[in-house]
Protein backbone atom coordinates (compact mmCIF):
# COMPACT_ATOMS: atom_id res chain seq x y z
CA UNK A 1 0.00 0.00 0.00
CA UNK A 2 1.62 3.01 -0.87
CA UNK A 3 1.36 6.30 1.36
CA UNK A 4 -0.99 8.12 -0.70
CA UNK A 5 -3.16 5.50 -0.38
CA UNK A 6 -2.57 5.06 3.29
CA UNK A 7 -2.92 8.82 4.05
CA UNK A 8 -6.34 8.48 1.96
CA UNK A 9 -8.06 5.96 3.90
CA UNK A 10 -6.96 7.56 7.03
CA UNK A 11 -9.09 10.64 5.88
CA UNK A 12 -11.88 8.58 4.40
CA UNK A 13 -11.98 7.04 8.03
CA UNK A 14 -11.67 10.38 10.05
CA UNK A 15 -14.13 11.98 7.23
CA UNK A 16 -17.57 9.06 7.36
CA UNK A 17 -16.47 9.03 11.18
CA UNK A 18 -17.09 13.13 11.82
CA UNK A 19 -20.22 13.17 9.36
CA UNK A 20 -21.58 9.84 11.63
CA UNK A 21 -21.00 11.84 14.90
CA UNK A 22 -22.56 14.51 13.08
CA UNK A 23 -26.04 13.14 12.49
CA UNK A 24 -25.33 12.91 8.61
CA UNK A 25 -26.79 9.50 8.01
CA UNK A 26 -27.40 8.52 4.55
CA UNK A 27 -25.29 11.98 3.82
CA UNK A 28 -22.68 10.12 5.20
CA UNK A 29 -22.65 7.15 3.04
CA UNK A 30 -23.49 8.19 -0.38
CA UNK A 31 -19.94 10.82 0.83
CA UNK A 32 -17.67 8.24 1.58
CA UNK A 33 -19.11 5.81 -1.31
CA UNK A 34 -17.99 8.56 -3.54
CA UNK A 35 -15.05 9.24 -2.19
CA UNK A 36 -13.99 5.64 -1.88
CA UNK A 37 -14.19 5.35 -5.66
CA UNK A 38 -12.58 8.84 -6.21
CA UNK A 39 -9.76 7.53 -3.90
CA UNK A 40 -9.09 4.38 -5.86
CA UNK A 41 -9.10 6.01 -8.78
CA UNK A 42 -6.73 8.70 -7.84
CA UNK A 43 -4.40 6.09 -6.09
CA UNK A 44 -4.12 4.31 -9.56
CA UNK A 45 -3.34 7.51 -11.35
CA UNK A 46 -0.86 9.12 -8.68
CA UNK A 47 2.43 6.72 -9.47
CA UNK A 48 2.32 7.65 -13.11
CA UNK A 49 3.06 11.54 -11.87
CA UNK A 50 6.20 11.48 -10.86
CA UNK A 51 7.18 14.76 -9.57
CA UNK A 52 3.95 15.82 -10.14
CA UNK A 53 2.67 13.61 -7.34
CA UNK A 54 2.53 16.18 -4.74
CA UNK A 55 -0.11 18.31 -6.45
CA UNK A 56 -2.55 14.68 -6.01
CA UNK A 57 -1.59 14.71 -2.50
CA UNK A 58 -3.04 18.41 -2.19
CA UNK A 59 -5.80 18.19 -4.08
CA UNK A 60 -7.02 15.07 -1.66
CA UNK A 61 -6.53 16.93 1.41
CA UNK A 62 -8.91 19.62 -0.18
CA UNK A 63 -11.49 17.31 -1.18
CA UNK A 64 -11.28 15.59 2.15
CA UNK A 65 -12.01 19.09 3.68
CA UNK A 66 -14.59 20.02 1.70
CA UNK A 67 -16.55 17.06 1.52
CA UNK A 68 -16.39 17.30 5.73
CA UNK A 69 -17.90 20.55 5.51
CA UNK A 70 -20.64 20.00 2.97
CA UNK A 71 -22.99 19.14 5.79
CA UNK A 72 -22.45 22.12 7.81
CA UNK A 73 -25.34 24.42 7.36
CA UNK A 74 -22.98 27.34 6.61
CA UNK A 75 -22.76 29.71 3.44
CA UNK A 76 -18.86 30.59 3.28
CA UNK A 77 -16.89 33.53 2.07
CA UNK A 78 -15.76 33.30 -1.75
CA UNK A 79 -12.22 32.31 -0.67
CA UNK A 80 -13.23 29.27 0.45
CA UNK A 81 -15.29 28.26 -2.31
CA UNK A 82 -12.17 29.18 -4.79
CA UNK A 83 -9.44 27.40 -2.74
CA UNK A 84 -11.39 24.01 -1.67
CA UNK A 85 -14.66 23.70 -2.30
CA UNK A 86 -14.19 24.26 -5.69
CA UNK A 87 -10.70 22.44 -6.40
CA UNK A 88 -12.27 19.60 -4.20
CA UNK A 89 -15.26 19.27 -6.48
CA UNK A 90 -13.05 19.06 -9.34
CA UNK A 91 -10.94 16.73 -8.22
CA UNK A 92 -13.89 14.02 -7.74
CA UNK A 93 -14.98 14.51 -10.91
CA UNK A 94 -11.86 14.36 -12.75
CA UNK A 95 -11.09 10.75 -11.30
CA UNK A 96 -14.71 9.22 -12.35
CA UNK A 97 -14.27 10.68 -15.63
CA UNK A 98 -11.23 8.45 -15.55
CA UNK A 99 -12.91 5.33 -15.06
CA UNK A 100 -13.13 4.39 -18.46
CA UNK A 101 -9.56 4.96 -18.69
CA UNK A 102 -8.14 3.09 -16.53
CA UNK A 103 -6.94 0.06 -18.80
CA UNK A 104 -4.35 2.67 -20.08
CA UNK A 105 -2.52 2.10 -17.07
CA UNK A 106 -1.27 -1.32 -18.39
CA UNK A 107 0.44 0.45 -21.42
CA UNK A 108 2.81 3.20 -19.77
CA UNK A 109 2.93 5.17 -23.42
CA UNK A 110 -0.63 5.90 -23.29
CA UNK A 111 -1.29 7.12 -19.59
CA UNK A 112 -1.35 10.77 -21.40
CA UNK A 113 -5.21 10.05 -21.86
CA UNK A 114 -5.61 11.18 -18.82
CA UNK A 115 -4.96 14.52 -19.43
CA UNK A 116 -8.71 14.61 -21.13
CA UNK A 117 -10.78 13.65 -18.08
CA UNK A 118 -9.15 16.55 -16.30
CA UNK A 119 -9.93 19.12 -18.97
CA UNK A 120 -12.88 17.99 -19.03
CA UNK A 121 -13.84 18.65 -15.40
CA UNK A 122 -11.90 22.07 -15.63
CA UNK A 123 -14.47 22.75 -18.20
CA UNK A 124 -17.49 21.56 -16.35
CA UNK A 125 -16.19 23.52 -13.24
CA UNK A 126 -16.58 26.42 -16.26
CA UNK A 127 -20.03 25.07 -16.96
CA UNK A 128 -21.20 25.04 -13.28
CA UNK A 129 -20.31 29.04 -12.26
CA UNK A 130 -20.87 30.53 -16.01
CA UNK A 131 -24.34 30.35 -17.24
CA UNK A 132 -25.40 30.46 -20.39
CA UNK A 133 -27.13 33.11 -21.27
CA UNK A 134 -30.13 31.71 -24.55
CA UNK A 135 -32.69 33.69 -25.85
CA UNK A 136 -35.09 30.62 -26.16
CA UNK A 137 -38.21 30.50 -28.73
CA UNK A 138 -41.42 27.97 -28.04
CA UNK A 139 -43.91 27.87 -31.19
CA UNK A 140 -46.57 26.11 -29.10
CA UNK A 141 -48.34 25.67 -32.87
CA UNK A 142 -46.04 23.62 -34.38
CA UNK A 143 -47.97 19.98 -34.22
CA UNK A 144 -46.86 16.86 -32.68
CA UNK A 145 -45.33 13.63 -34.22
CA UNK A 146 -48.06 11.69 -31.67
CA UNK A 147 -49.30 10.92 -28.15
CA UNK A 148 -45.89 9.53 -26.36
CA UNK A 149 -44.01 11.69 -25.02
CA UNK A 150 -40.71 12.86 -26.75
CA UNK A 151 -38.02 15.40 -27.56
CA UNK A 152 -40.11 17.91 -29.48
CA UNK A 153 -37.07 20.36 -31.22
CA UNK A 154 -39.58 21.55 -34.01
CA UNK A 155 -41.22 23.98 -31.36
CA UNK A 156 -37.70 25.47 -29.99
CA UNK A 157 -35.07 27.78 -31.35
CA UNK A 158 -32.07 28.94 -29.41
CA UNK A 159 -30.13 31.94 -30.06
CA UNK A 160 -26.91 33.10 -27.95
CA UNK A 161 -27.73 35.97 -25.87
CA UNK A 162 -30.74 37.51 -24.13
CA UNK A 163 -32.35 39.37 -26.68
CA UNK A 164 -34.37 42.79 -25.40
CA UNK A 165 -36.52 43.16 -28.11
CA UNK A 166 -40.04 41.73 -28.16
CA UNK A 167 -41.08 39.36 -30.71
CA UNK A 168 -44.51 40.47 -31.59
CA UNK A 169 -47.18 37.95 -30.25
CA UNK A 170 -45.40 35.87 -28.03
CA UNK A 171 -45.02 36.18 -24.18
CA UNK A 172 -41.84 36.62 -22.68
CA UNK A 173 -41.26 34.87 -19.53
CA UNK A 174 -38.10 34.26 -17.38
CA UNK A 175 -37.35 30.84 -16.13
CA UNK A 176 -35.05 30.75 -12.57
CA UNK A 177 -34.87 27.17 -11.33
CA UNK A 178 -32.76 25.17 -9.06
CA UNK A 179 -30.32 27.92 -8.23
CA UNK A 180 -29.47 25.63 -4.75
CA UNK A 181 -27.72 28.53 -2.80
CA UNK A 182 -24.53 27.37 -1.85
CA UNK A 183 -21.86 26.29 -2.43
CA UNK A 184 -21.69 27.21 -6.27
CA UNK A 185 -23.93 30.12 -6.24
CA UNK A 186 -23.81 32.83 -4.04
CA UNK A 187 -25.92 35.54 -2.52
CA UNK A 188 -24.42 37.78 -4.92
CA UNK A 189 -24.23 35.79 -8.23
CA UNK A 190 -28.10 34.57 -7.75
CA UNK A 191 -28.70 38.15 -6.73
CA UNK A 192 -27.16 39.53 -9.80
CA UNK A 193 -28.98 36.38 -11.87
CA UNK A 194 -32.59 38.00 -10.88
CA UNK A 195 -31.55 41.67 -11.15
CA UNK A 196 -30.72 40.47 -15.77
CA UNK A 197 -34.33 38.90 -15.06
CA UNK A 198 -36.10 41.77 -14.10
CA UNK A 199 -34.15 44.04 -16.40
CA UNK A 200 -34.70 41.96 -19.23
CA UNK A 201 -38.97 43.43 -18.33
CA UNK A 202 -40.44 40.05 -19.34
CA UNK A 203 -44.10 39.59 -18.97
CA UNK A 204 -43.65 37.15 -16.38
CA UNK A 205 -40.70 35.96 -14.24
CA UNK A 206 -41.27 32.19 -12.24
CA UNK A 207 -39.13 30.29 -9.74
CA UNK A 208 -39.34 26.29 -10.09
CA UNK A 209 -38.07 25.31 -6.88
CA UNK A 210 -35.02 24.08 -5.07
CA UNK A 211 -33.87 27.55 -3.76
CA UNK A 212 -31.84 26.08 -0.95
CA UNK A 213 -29.04 23.68 -0.42
CA UNK A 214 -28.03 22.07 3.08
CA UNK A 215 -25.33 24.94 3.93
CA UNK A 216 -27.94 27.74 3.00
CA UNK A 217 -30.97 26.21 5.18
CA UNK A 218 -30.52 27.99 8.30
CA UNK A 219 -29.55 31.55 6.82
CA UNK A 220 -32.86 33.37 5.84
CA UNK A 221 -31.38 36.75 5.44
CA UNK A 222 -29.35 35.49 2.90
CA UNK A 223 -32.24 33.82 0.17
CA UNK A 224 -34.28 37.07 1.03
CA UNK A 225 -31.15 39.34 0.32
CA UNK A 226 -30.84 37.34 -3.12
CA UNK A 227 -34.76 37.41 -4.22
CA UNK A 228 -34.35 40.83 -3.18
CA UNK A 229 -34.38 42.47 -6.98
CA UNK A 230 -37.74 40.56 -7.84
CA UNK A 231 -39.29 43.08 -5.64
CA UNK A 232 -39.15 45.67 -8.88
CA UNK A 233 -41.52 43.19 -10.93
CA UNK A 234 -45.23 42.53 -10.55
CA UNK A 235 -45.93 39.36 -11.50
CA UNK A 236 -43.43 36.81 -10.15
CA UNK A 237 -45.07 33.16 -9.28
CA UNK A 238 -43.10 30.32 -7.21
CA UNK A 239 -43.70 26.53 -7.02
CA UNK A 240 -42.03 24.13 -4.78
CA UNK A 241 -39.12 21.90 -5.46
CA UNK A 242 -38.21 18.89 -3.34
CA UNK A 243 -35.56 20.84 -1.30
CA UNK A 244 -37.44 23.54 -0.39
CA UNK A 245 -39.60 21.47 1.75
CA UNK A 246 -36.42 20.69 3.49
CA UNK A 247 -36.73 24.82 4.83
CA UNK A 248 -39.88 25.61 4.10
CA UNK A 249 -40.67 28.31 6.38
CA UNK A 250 -37.00 30.25 5.44
CA UNK A 251 -38.55 29.37 1.75
CA UNK A 252 -41.92 31.26 2.42
CA UNK A 253 -41.06 34.33 4.51
CA UNK A 254 -38.09 34.87 1.50
CA UNK A 255 -40.70 34.76 -1.40
CA UNK A 256 -43.05 37.06 0.73
CA UNK A 257 -40.44 39.58 1.17
CA UNK A 258 -39.57 39.56 -2.20
CA UNK A 259 -43.50 40.02 -3.35
CA UNK A 260 -43.56 36.74 -4.65
CA UNK A 261 -46.48 34.75 -4.94
CA UNK A 262 -45.86 31.39 -4.11
CA UNK A 263 -48.34 29.32 -5.34
CA UNK A 264 -48.77 25.00 -4.02
CA UNK A 265 -51.57 23.78 -5.57
CA UNK A 266 -53.26 27.33 -6.54
CA UNK A 267 -53.78 29.79 -9.33
CA UNK A 268 -53.09 33.20 -10.16
CA UNK A 269 -54.27 35.06 -12.76
CA UNK A 270 -51.46 37.88 -14.30
CA UNK A 271 -52.06 40.40 -15.73
CA UNK A 272 -49.86 41.09 -18.09
CA UNK A 273 -48.83 43.78 -21.34
CA UNK A 274 -49.57 40.34 -23.55
CA UNK A 275 -52.71 39.62 -21.95
CA UNK A 276 -53.98 37.76 -18.83
CA UNK A 277 -52.03 34.54 -17.60
CA UNK A 278 -53.53 31.85 -15.50
CA UNK A 279 -50.31 30.79 -13.75
CA UNK A 280 -50.88 27.56 -11.65
CA UNK A 281 -48.10 25.88 -9.29
CA UNK A 282 -47.97 22.16 -8.82
CA UNK A 283 -46.28 21.31 -5.13
CA UNK A 284 -43.78 18.71 -5.26
CA UNK A 285 -44.65 15.39 -4.12
CA UNK A 286 -43.27 11.93 -3.87
CA UNK A 287 -46.06 9.69 -3.70
CA UNK A 288 -49.26 9.33 -5.14
CA UNK A 289 -48.08 11.64 -8.22
CA UNK A 290 -50.65 10.93 -10.59
CA UNK A 291 -53.64 11.09 -8.57
CA UNK A 292 -52.45 14.49 -6.78
CA UNK A 293 -51.22 16.13 -9.53
CA UNK A 294 -54.71 15.25 -11.67
CA UNK A 295 -56.90 16.33 -8.83
CA UNK A 296 -54.67 19.60 -8.27
CA UNK A 297 -55.45 20.44 -12.02
CA UNK A 298 -58.85 19.33 -12.54
CA UNK A 299 -59.51 21.46 -9.34
CA UNK A 300 -58.64 24.47 -11.11
CA UNK A 301 -61.11 24.88 -13.90
CA UNK A 302 -59.97 27.49 -17.12
CA UNK A 303 -60.73 31.01 -16.53
CA UNK A 304 -62.28 32.37 -19.85
CA UNK A 305 -61.65 35.76 -21.01
CA UNK A 306 -64.16 38.15 -23.32
CA UNK A 307 -62.31 36.46 -26.23
CA UNK A 308 -61.44 33.01 -25.27
CA UNK A 309 -59.87 30.93 -23.05
CA UNK A 310 -56.90 32.15 -20.67
CA UNK A 311 -53.32 30.97 -21.75
CA UNK A 312 -52.60 28.33 -18.76
CA UNK A 313 -48.70 28.06 -17.54
CA UNK A 314 -48.18 25.04 -15.06
CA UNK A 315 -45.41 25.61 -12.77
CA UNK A 316 -44.05 22.15 -11.98
CA UNK A 317 -40.78 21.41 -10.58
CA UNK A 318 -40.06 17.58 -11.75
CA UNK A 319 -40.44 17.06 -15.17
CA UNK A 320 -41.52 13.40 -14.59
CA UNK A 321 -44.51 14.52 -13.20
CA UNK A 322 -45.22 15.24 -16.75
CA UNK A 323 -46.86 12.40 -17.95
CA UNK A 324 -49.53 12.42 -14.81
CA UNK A 325 -50.98 16.34 -16.11
CA UNK A 326 -54.41 15.62 -17.94
CA UNK A 327 -54.81 16.00 -21.02
CA UNK A 328 -55.84 19.33 -22.04
CA UNK A 329 -54.83 20.65 -18.75
CA UNK A 330 -51.76 23.10 -19.53
CA UNK A 331 -50.93 25.02 -22.74
CA UNK A 332 -47.23 24.82 -21.49
CA UNK A 333 -45.73 23.73 -18.30
CA UNK A 334 -41.88 24.90 -16.97
CA UNK A 335 -40.04 22.35 -14.88
CA UNK A 336 -36.47 21.87 -13.70
CA UNK A 337 -34.54 19.51 -11.20
CA UNK A 338 -32.99 17.17 -13.65
CA UNK A 339 -30.24 20.24 -13.95
CA UNK A 340 -30.24 19.26 -17.92
CA UNK A 341 -29.26 16.39 -17.06
CA UNK A 342 -26.15 17.43 -15.39
CA UNK A 343 -23.32 15.30 -17.42
CA UNK A 344 -23.84 14.82 -21.18
CA UNK A 345 -22.83 16.88 -24.61
CA UNK A 346 -25.50 19.26 -24.66
CA UNK A 347 -22.23 21.71 -24.91
CA UNK A 348 -21.80 20.44 -27.95
CA UNK A 349 -24.62 20.49 -29.87
CA UNK A 350 -25.84 17.20 -28.78
CA UNK A 351 -29.56 16.27 -27.05
CA UNK A 352 -27.52 12.99 -25.42
CA UNK A 353 -27.52 13.29 -21.63
CA UNK A 354 -26.26 10.72 -18.63
CA UNK A 355 -30.49 11.23 -17.26
CA UNK A 356 -31.76 10.77 -20.45
CA UNK A 357 -29.87 7.81 -20.98
CA UNK A 358 -30.95 5.85 -17.80
CA UNK A 359 -34.11 7.24 -16.89
CA UNK A 360 -37.37 8.10 -19.17
CA UNK A 361 -37.46 11.63 -17.45
CA UNK A 362 -37.57 14.54 -19.78
CA UNK A 363 -33.97 15.84 -19.11
CA UNK A 364 -33.63 19.42 -20.86
CA UNK A 365 -35.21 21.30 -23.52
CA UNK A 366 -39.15 20.86 -25.22
CA UNK A 367 -41.28 18.34 -25.27
CA UNK A 368 -44.51 16.83 -26.19
CA UNK A 369 -47.36 14.32 -25.21
CA UNK A 370 -50.09 15.43 -27.61
CA UNK A 371 -51.38 18.50 -26.99
CA UNK A 372 -49.50 18.83 -23.86
CA UNK A 373 -46.08 20.94 -24.17
CA UNK A 374 -43.33 21.02 -21.51
CA UNK A 375 -40.34 23.46 -21.36
CA UNK A 376 -37.22 21.94 -19.32
CA UNK A 377 -34.74 24.12 -17.72
CA UNK A 378 -31.21 23.10 -17.61
CA UNK A 379 -31.23 25.14 -14.39
CA UNK A 380 -29.19 27.81 -12.82
CA UNK A 381 -27.17 25.88 -10.19
CA UNK A 382 -26.64 22.43 -9.34
CA UNK A 383 -26.38 20.25 -6.05
CA UNK A 384 -25.32 16.64 -5.59
CA UNK A 385 -22.83 15.37 -8.16
CA UNK A 386 -19.98 18.01 -7.80
CA UNK A 387 -19.93 19.60 -10.95
CA UNK A 388 -21.47 20.05 -14.15
CA UNK A 389 -20.17 18.41 -17.47
CA UNK A 390 -20.82 19.49 -20.94
CA UNK A 391 -24.67 20.55 -19.72
CA UNK A 392 -23.58 24.39 -19.05
CA UNK A 393 -25.67 25.77 -16.25
CA UNK A 394 -28.59 27.96 -18.36
CA UNK A 395 -29.86 32.00 -17.66
CA UNK A 396 -32.91 32.55 -20.75
CA UNK A 397 -35.55 34.33 -21.94
CA UNK A 398 -38.30 32.31 -23.40
CA UNK A 399 -40.25 33.46 -26.04
CA UNK A 400 -43.80 32.19 -26.11
CA UNK A 401 -45.80 31.96 -29.32
CA UNK A 402 -49.21 30.12 -28.15
CA UNK A 403 -51.04 28.05 -30.46
CA UNK A 404 -53.96 29.14 -32.94
CA UNK A 405 -57.08 29.34 -30.95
Amino acid sequence: MGAFTAASLLGGFLLFGGLVARGAGAFAVFFIVMYGIHTAVAASIVPLLGPFAPIFWVLQALTILNLATLRAARLRRPAWHWLIAWPGAFFIVATFLSIPLLPALWWPQATWVFVLPFTLAALGLWWSVVPRQETVRLDLGVPSRGDELHRHNPMQSRQRGLKAARLEGALRVVQVTDPHLGPFMSVRRLSAILQRAVDLEPDLIVLTGDLLTVASQHHPDALRTSLAPLRAHPCVYACLGNHDHEALPIVQTALTAAGVRLLIDEEAVAETSWGPVQVIGIDFMWRDRAARTAAALQGLPHRRTATGTMFRLVLLHDPGMFKHVPAGHADLVLSGHTHGGQVGLVALGFDWTFVGAVSDVPDHGSWARGRERLYVHRTTGHYGFPLRVGVPAEESLLEILPAPT
